[in-house]
């Protein structure tokens, strides 16, 4: 495949860029790890109203090192800060809460992702996530569903694919990804490119996607701040 290494966006670029899009009340479930950073780059004249599975709703951010307190944590076990009108509820309470449709965006990362928008994000292998938790709950029941990925696996093979060849957390949820490359919609079955990195080509990013990429209208160019890089 074609080397992109020195091209790709950071996890914080790609975090930054999906941050963009989250409107100012939209009530948002961070996945666990990557998704994480999601929180950090909320722009001034928004604020989202962050969920999370152990039951505690419109947290702040991660303290300062060193201030932590350990009973007030994310279902990540990262540490968050309490800010006024943060509530906590029991477990199943917040499962109600995902079930019944009240969460308007949730963003996963991904192992593979489907063009019909099927997501697998754990793995029955040695070092994978252990189980599906929560997540089957999520990409089922939220509003929107989008996933945070690099384009390629570490071995430089698609995550982006025609199917999935591990075992699905979602069928047909996904509908939008933020990748180390490229913005991607899922519509009517196909990947839609949005967005690309200008430093790759269209044909050099085709060829490190899985299944073929369409376009629907002009491809804008994906630029995220470079002190983030």
């Amino acid at each position: 495949m074609t080397d992109i290494t020195d091209i790709k966006l950071s996890n914080a670029q790609i975090a930054w860029r999906a941050a963009q899009d989250i409107e100012d009340g939209a009530y948002v479930n961070l996945g666990i790890g990557f998704p994480e950073l999601v929180a950090r780059f909320q722009p001034e004249d928004r604020q989202a109203i962050f969920h999370s599975e152990n039951g505690v709703l419109d947290f702040g951010p991660a303290p300062p090192e060193g201030e932590e307190n350990w009973d007030c944590i994310n279902a990540g076990k990262k540490a968050i800060t309490i800010k006024p009108g943060t509530s906590f509820f029991h477990q199943a309470d917040s499962f109600a809460m995902v079930r019944g449709g009240h969460l308007d965006l949730a963003i996963l990362g991904a192992y593979e992702v489907a063009q019909s928008g099927d997501l697998a994000n754990w793995s029955t292998g040695r070092g994978g996530v252990p189980a599906v938790g929560g997540a089957m709950d999520l990409v089922q029941s939220a509003k929107r569903v989008a996933v945070l990925t690099d384009h390629v696996t570490r071995k430089g093979q698609p995550k982006l694919v025609a199917e999935c060849a591990l075992p699905l957390t979602g069928v047909r949820c996904v509908t939008r990804l933020y990748t180390s490359l490229a913005t991607v919609d899922i519509v009517g079955g196909h990947f839609v490119l949005r967005e690309k990195i200008p430093t790759i080509s269209l044909e050099n990013l085709q060829l490190v996607t899985g299944a073929p990429l369409h376009t629907d209208g002009p491809v804008v160019d994906l630029i995220c701040p470079e002190a983030l890089a």
